[in-house]
């Protein structure tokens, strides 16, 4: 299995399991619903970080932030 959660300061906000790696569809899907629960800015869930991890280098994540 793999896990991948959203969490805020109030809590997890959108969390995905799968029984399998995930792939970069999984990530682009995932992000897509992570920024369901997101807000503009200065509003609470309105910025998103992620690490240099390959995964959080897919083509089109950028562009979907």
């Amino acid at each position: 299995y793999s896990i991948l959660p959203a969490i805020s300061l109030d809590g997890v906000i959108h969390l995905k399991v799968i029984n399998c790696s995930f792939t970069e569809d999984d990530f682009a899907n995932f992000i897509c619903g992570v920024l369901n629960q997101m807000q503009p800015w200065p509003l609470p869930n309105s910025v998103l970080i992620m690490d240099n991890a390959c995964i959080h280098n897919v083509p089109g994540i950028q562009e979907m932030v």
